[in-house]
This record gives structure tokens, sequence and C-alpha cells, in this order.
């Protein structure tokens, strides 16, 4: 494309752009024209016509959004718009609307590239703005959080709190990630060539121009659509995505940039002062609640799998790190512990050894070096001879090189890479994630029962194939610790914990799987409270689980350590978001008191997900709101889904999202913040229990209404979104409900996102507030107390992103106008209260960047939405009076998927 085409191209796109969108930043807008006028000419030089009726239907929704914004204030707007978009979508043949399904669909993953691309180019201006002679970093929120704690408590006690920080992410398997694994590849090339864009000219623009439309075009020819669903094995793959393209070298550079302003221009000359707080999970391969696919030969496969990779990781970066350190023993004398080091290496192999030898006498550190890179790759040859035994012992002989140098005066090399390359290995080890294995309570409770009934081998009778699997899960745990260390697999989740009860059967199955107690792997069981009695019986539960002598055991051994899970999904989908939002915060607060009592070191394990109804919203500012003695330094959530594609699937993001969870995980403890969060809690307990009673009431009265759940899977998109190949677990758990007790969280906020309704994230508050009356006081709590205030802007971001028109299409495909009415009432009461709250006209109004991005998006998710609603009115109805066919189906269903992963990908946080 010629700059005077660009220029055209441009010019074209622009005039066909809402005006909110020349109100967005200047980069983020050319940004978003340029990838929306390359869009147009690849949907035009694949067919003419789909490129006409993309303008012609982007046009009618445009049109149609700017009525429904600027008819904000007006309970009646023209809808002429929408009217027409819907009659030119319903006039297309399916192959057609396919096609125009796919063209909207690559256009939100470019829309949200360009958003992604200004974040970066953004947070890269206000670095460049960075004085450096200032106190403190004020980008870098960790440096801003360990000063503020270092006014309020002093250096003595700010070092003590930074060295017990730990963030713990779990990547989850939970399929919320719309988008194929081939789709991604494709999104992160895209990325990459529009980050430089703006910086080239003349030839080395046309080729990035040239690459571009390469890629965008590939983008659109894609099936957004999976081919099939991953296995296990094959989700673990996320993990090592990440990992490649960002965690590995992005962690050690926040532990840097730390080092950088607390140090000074000491940093890399002296030991480190920020410790390697990392800590990553995984529930990939071990989950097995609900998922038979997840089995104990694929628990080995993918910790093998791990701890390989990461391995290998770290072969390549010694290998790195020691062809440099080509310093002479003349200027850079080997310490004596460095030449006993060598002598170790070479009496364990001459074979090792005889390739380093040349260099052993004038570049020691080298030599040393090279041989710890070589014992990597025996390490996962499992050479016995030759291998490292455990990433400590490893991490021990790098500890000699670094000293070594050090005591030489060359500390630039001792705490320059080489330093990079201990807190690789401390924060990742030899296993990568530690894997946490989960399973259902109820699933215990049955194996014990089955190997009672028939004997543990079966002597009286067969033994259920479910219990022999639960049996090897626990031999695959222990076979994972021998191999990768006790880091590597030591959790063990108890899904719906009723009772203490359930902790003992975990630790009774534990022994029964081995002959022998010597090999009987070590656990730390965590009960994991999800629906809202459980959370309220939390403190009962864990006062007997203490008793058990195992759990006394562990908390002699790690000096009182313990963790507890909560969940969010279960409790908001079966209470309701502001019920199960105060019986979490209330719970949190009753066990960190019974821990305190009880001299307990307690580690709070939040079960949060991508969506407001799951938890969902800044991980910062949900740490902040949290109450006092629950964080203590340390905050372990879990990462799912579209989430951990966002928040670490960019360096510089990834960069600013750990150290933006670090510093309020830091700030916590802060007496300002411990003193707020508790005088605030006090001060509305008032106006939270009147909001909890009547939104509970609300949300159960819409949940208990008679034929709720059938109507439900009718009027969104449930069904359909269980037919997506996004991930290997499915939709129910399998214990034989057949009603939404059984149907997992996920599918049910996912589809309500899908209809529009977002109904999961604020239903019954609009209710609460109006009975409550006094919006005088909900703003005074908005402003003073930071659950309430958190908790309102995740609704607020939420409803921004429902639509009214668009949900009243999905209603009316369950012909209940009770249920209907039941909901848009409430939708509209929520809105109307949320707004006066905040002090908004229109959701995120006050947010200029954020909403006018949504804003601009709503057109053409409006578009899916449509095509989505229709094709599934054509597939209820028709498949109802058999007039379609089996291929039509399939047509109409691929549609339909199509139109889910493009939605997701313009709303954004779904899951």
């Amino acid at each position: 494309m010629s700059q005077s085409q660009e220029q055209s191209a441009l010019t074209e796109a622009s005039a066909a752009t809402p005006h909110d969108e020349q109100q967005l930043p200047e980069s983020l807008g050319n940004d978003m024209e340029l990838c929306l006028s390359i869009l147009r000419e690849v949907l035009g030089e694949y067919d003419p016509q789909l490129l006409a009726t993309f303008d012609q239907v982007r046009e009618y929704a445009v049109e149609a959004s700017a009525e429904h914004f600027g008819g904000m204030t007006d309970p009646h707007p023209d809808e002429d718009g929408l009217a027409k978009a819907v009659e030119v979508i319903d006039n297309m043949n399916l192959h057609d609307a396919q096609l125009l399904a796919r063209a909207f669909a690559t256009y939100f993953h470019l829309a949200n590239l360009s958003e992604e691309n200004y974040r970066v180019s953004v947070l890269h201006q206000r670095e460049a703005e960075v004085n450096d002679s200032q106190a403190v970093d004020p980008v870098n929120e960790m440096t801003l959080a360990y000063h503020q704690l270092i006014g309020e408590l002093g250096p003595a006690k700010a070092k003590e709190l930074l060295d017990n920080l730990e963030f713990h992410p779990v990547f989850t398997a939970h399929p919320t990630e719309a988008r194929r694994k081939a789709v991604e590849g494709k999104i992160r090339r895209i990325a990459q060539l529009l980050e430089v864009h703006k910086l080239l000219g003349g030839s080395d623009k046309k080729e990035n121009y040239r690459r571009l439309f390469n890629e965008i075009d590939a983008l659109f020819r894609t099936s957004p659509i999976a081919l099939k669903k991953p296995t296990p094995v094959e989700e673990a793959d996320t993990i090592l995505d990440i990992f490649d393209n960002t965690l590995f070298h992005t962690i050690p550079q926040v532990y840097r940039r730390f080092d950088d302003w607390m140090l000074g221009d000491k940093a890399g000359l002296v030991p480190p002062a920020c410790p390697a707080f990392f800590r990553p999970g995984s529930w990939i391969g071990s989950d097995r609640d609900g998922n038979p696919n997840v089995t104990a030969k694929v628990s080995r496969q993918v910790a093998r799998k791990f701890s390989d990779h990461v391995i290998g990781a770290l072969e390549e970066a010694t290998r790195t790190v020691g062809k440099n350190l080509t310093m002479e023993s003349e200027t850079t004398p080997a310490s004596q512990e460095l030449k006993n080091l060598w002598s170790r290496q070479r009496e364990m192999s001459e074979r090792l050894t005889s390739r380093a030898s040349v260099i052993s006498t004038k570049e020691t550190h080298r030599a040393v070096m090279l041989v710890m890179a070589d014992r990597l790759h025996y390490t996962i040859e499992r050479d016995a001879d030759l291998m490292y035994h455990s990433c400590d012992e490893f991490l021990s002989d790098l500890r000699v090189v670094q000293r070594s140098l050090a005591e030489a005066n060359a500390k630039r090399s001792a705490y320059g890479p080489l330093q990079d390359l201990i807190w690789q290995a401390e924060t990742f080890g030899f296993h990568m994630v530690e894997m946490e294995f989960r399973q259902h309570s109820v699933v215990h409770a049955r194996a014990l029962d089955d190997i009672r009934e028939h004997g543990l081998h079966g002597e009286r009778g067969e033994l259920q194939p479910m219990t022999h699997e639960v049996l090897d899960t626990f031999r695959a745990l222990g076979a994972i610790q021998k191999r990768n260390g006790m880091k590597a697999a030591r959790r063990y989740i108890i899904s719906f914990t009723k009772s203490a009860q359930n902790v003992r059967d975990v630790y009774e199955l534990n022994r029964l799987a081995f002959a022998n107690p010597q090999d009987v792997p070590t656990l730390d069981v965590i009960p994991l409270f999800e629906q809202l009695e459980d959370l309220e019986n939390s403190v009962n539960v864990l006062e007997e689980m203490i008793k058990i002598p195992e759990v006394q055991n562990r908390l002699k051994v790690t000096g009182g350590k313990m963790e507890v899970m909560l969940g969010y999904s279960d409790s908001s989908k079966d209470a309701g978001p502001t019920s199960a939002t105060l019986a979490l915060h209330s719970a949190q607060e009753r066990i960190a008191r019974w821990a305190e009592s009880h001299d307990i070191d307690l580690t709070l394990f939040h079960g949060r997900g991508g969506a407001v109804g799951r938890g969902g919203g800044p991980a910062n500012r949900a740490v902040l709101a949290q109450p006092v003695g629950s964080v203590k330094c340390r905050f372990k959530l879990t990462e799912q889904g579209e989430v951990i594609f966002a928040r670490y699937g960019n360096p510089v993001l990834a960069i600013r999202h750990v150290e933006s969870v670090a510093a309020a995980t830091l700030l916590q403890s802060a007496p300002s913040v411990e003193k707020t969060n508790t005088e605030m809690t006090e001060k509305y307990a008032d106006m939270a229990a009147a909001l909890d009673e009547v939104s509970h009431e609300r949300y159960l009265d819409l949940l208990n209404t008679e034929d709720f759940a059938p109507w439900f899977s009718t009027v969104t998109p449930l069904t359909e979104i269980g037919l997506l190949p996004i991930g290997s677990r499915p939709a129910k758990r399998g214990l034989g409900a057949k009603s939404l007790d059984d149907l997992r969280t996920i599918p049910w906020i996912f589809a309500w996102a899908q209809a529009r309704v977002n109904l999961a994230a604020w239903y019954g508050l609009g209710s609460a507030c109006e009975q409550f009356g006094d919006l005088e006081t909900l703003r005074q709590a908005y402003k003073e107390w930071p659950l309430f205030s958190t908790f309102i802007d995740n609704i607020e971001m939420s409803i921004a992103k429902t639509d009214e028109r668009i949900a009243k299409m999905y209603l009316a495909l369950g012909d209940r106008d009770d249920l209907r009415d039941k909901v848009l009432h409430e939708m509209k009461l929520t809105r109307q209260w949320v707004l006066k709250i905040v002090g908004d006209e229109w959701p995120l109004q006050h947010r200029h960047v954020l909403g006018q991005a949504i804003r601009i998006r709503s057109p053409y998710v409006d578009a899916l939405s449509v095509t989505q609603v229709l094709a599934l009115k054509s597939l209820r109805k028709k498949v109802d009076k058999e007039e379609l066919s089996q291929s039509q189906q399939a047509g109409f269903i691929y549609l339909i998927l199509c139109t889910v992963s493009g939605v997701a990908a313009g709303l954004q946080n779904t899951g």
C-alpha cells in the first residue's frame, strides 16, 4: 500500500467512524483507523460484496449506537439504525453471515491490539518523563508503596514486609479464552508490527505494511473456532507460551527495576534488595474437579512437560551467561571455593570438563558455568551421575560463582546477568509452576466408601474405576514430588469443603495409596469454601481441621503456615453478586481473626475470574480492599482464560501488572490502609446488611421462578457455548445434578455476557439500593469504603457492556414475559442507581479512555450480537419444527460459535 493509498484509506475509514472515536487519544485513534483501513482492503480483496455488507451493517450499527447513547436521557430513542441492521443480517444467507461474523471478530482483535499498544506507549512515555533525581519512581507502583511503608513504619519494618512479599498467580485451564491458539499467534505478530509501525519510514515502513496486510488477511481467513478441544496436556502450552514470551525474561526485570530505585547507583554492584517474590502456580493438568480428562497419567505428563521446559530454558541462560564470563584469572582470580567446585566437576565427569579444560586455567568462571549448563542438559536426560538432583543444588553452584566474582571485585558481573539467572532459578525452580491438585469432596467420600465395601485391593469385589483413579492421583503427586521436588506439587484443594471430615478423607486416601509409608507424599490440604453456607461455616470447619494430626504436623514443620481458598464463582452464582461480595469479605475477616488467635500464618487463596460476577476487575484494587490480617504481604489468586493473555501476553503490561499487584500486597499492611478498611467496614455495616438482605432475596426470587433453568438455556447461547472447543473440561461437574446447581459458573456468566445482559454481575443491587433509598449514604460509602467503591466501579464497567435493546431480542427467545420483565426492570434500576452513586450520566463517563473505547466498540459488538440472536432464533424455532437438515443445523451452530468468539473479543473480561 502506497502512502497516498494509506492516506486515502485512513480518510475513508475516518469518515465512517463514530464522532466519539475522534475524541480518543490521537495515537490510539490512528492505530484503530489504520487497522480498520487494512481490514477493509482485505475484505475487498476477498469479496467486494462482503466489504459492502460490512460497511453497510457497520454504518447502521454506528447510527443505532449514536441513537442509543444520544438518547440516554430519552426513554424512547429512535431505533431505526438497529432495525435496518437487523433487516440486512436477517436477509443474508448462512455462508455470508458466517463471513460477516468473522470480519467483525477480526476487527475486535485489531481494536484490542490498538488499545494494548496505546497502554504500552503511555507507560513508555511516563517512564521517559521520570526525573532520575526524584525520590521515588512515580511509574513503578512498587517503589511508591515501599516508600509509603518506610514513611509509616520505618525502614526496618518496611524491609521485613518486603522480605515476606509473595505474589502467587495460579494459572488455570478454565475455558473462558474463546480465541484459538492459531489466532493468538497471529495477534502476537500483528502486535509486534503495530508497535513499531509509527517509528518506521521509507522501505522499512512499506515492508511493515506488507507484513501487516499478510497477517490481517491470514487472521480473517483463519477460522476462529479450533478444530478440536485441546487435551489437558495441550492446555499446558498456554503456560509454556507465556513463560517463553514474557515471564522467564520479564520477572527478573521486575526485581531489577525495584533494585534500580532502591539501591540507586549501587544497583548491580551489591547484593540485590528485591526478593524473588513471584510464585507461579498451575491447575492445568492437575485440576480434576469435574474433568474426567485429567487423569493421573496426564498429571505426570504435564509435570514432566513443565520441568523439562524450564530446565531447558535455564540451561540456555546458563550457557549464555557462562560464555560471557571471559574474565581472565589475572584480572579476576577464582576464589578457593570456585576452584573446589571446578575440582568436584572434574571428579564427576572428565567427559563434561574436558571441553572446558582448555579455558579452565585462564577463565575458570566461564569453565564452571559451561559445565553447569551441561549438567542441566543431563538433568533433562535424567542421567543420575551427571544431573542436578534439585534446583537448590544448582542455585548453590550459581552462588559460588557469584561470590567468587564479587571477591575478585568483578561486581558488575556478579550482580548483573548472573543475578538475573539466580532470580530466574529462585522463581521458577526445576518445576516452572507449582502444580496444585483439586478434586470435589464428594469424589473422595465415594472412593473411601468403595474401599470400605470392597477392600483396598478389591478383595471383596471390584473397586470402581474412579476409586482407582483417585488412588493413582496421589501416586502421581508423589512421583512428581520425587522427581521435581516438594515445591513442584504439594497442595491439594478440596472443592465444596463442608466439614473437617473432607480433609481427613484426603489424608486417609493419601496413606492408602501407598504400600510403603515412606513413599507417602507430603500434602498441604487446602479447604475451598465456595457456597454461601460454606463461607458462613468456614471458621467452624477450620477449628476442627487443625485438630487433625497431619494438619498439626504440617503447622509445626512450616512454622504455622496454612492456606484457605475462597470461591468467588459459586458463591456469586448461588447468592448473587452483592451478597457474595459481602459474604466473602465477612468470611475473610472472620478467618483472619481466627488465624491470629491460633498464631497461624494465613494465606487466603482467591478463586477469582475475569468477569465481575467471578470477582473480576483490577487485582490491585481488590487487594487494597481486603480486611485487616487477610493478606499479610501474600496474595494468591487464580488467573484464567482471556485474563492470562491480557495480563501476561505483553512484556510491558506483564511488568506493570506484577508491579501493581505486588505494590498493593505490600501497601495492604500499611497502618493507614488497615485503618481505613477497618473503620469503613464498621461504619457502613448497617448499609451493607440492608443491601445484602434485599439483593439476596431479589436474586433468589429470579432463580427460583418456575422453569427458570430451561428459560435461561433458551434465551442465551448456553448450549452452544458448551460446544466451543476452548477447554478440556465439560460445562457441568457430572455428579448427577440436572439443574443450575450443577452448572459451572463460567458458562453461567459467559452466556449472560453473550446475551448482553451481564446479569451475574449486578442482579439484585438495583432493588437493594431502591429499598435502602439513602443516596447520600451510598455516595459517601462509594468515596470512603474501598470494598464498596471497587464493587460499584466493577459493576459500572459491566453495565457499560450491557445493552437493553439487544437484551430484549435475546429475552424474547424464551416466550416468558414475566422473567423478561424481571430482568429488564432490575437492569434499568441497577443502571440508574449505579450512575447516581458514581455521579455519571452514562457508564464510565469519568473514565475517558476506557469509556470511549467501550462506546466505540458497541456498534460492532451490536452487529455480532444481532447476528447471533437471529441465528439462535432460527435454530431454536426451526429445530422444534424439524425444518433444518443436519448440515443446516451445523451451519447455524458454526455461525453462533463465530459470533461467540467475536463478542467475547469485543466485550473482553467475559469469564
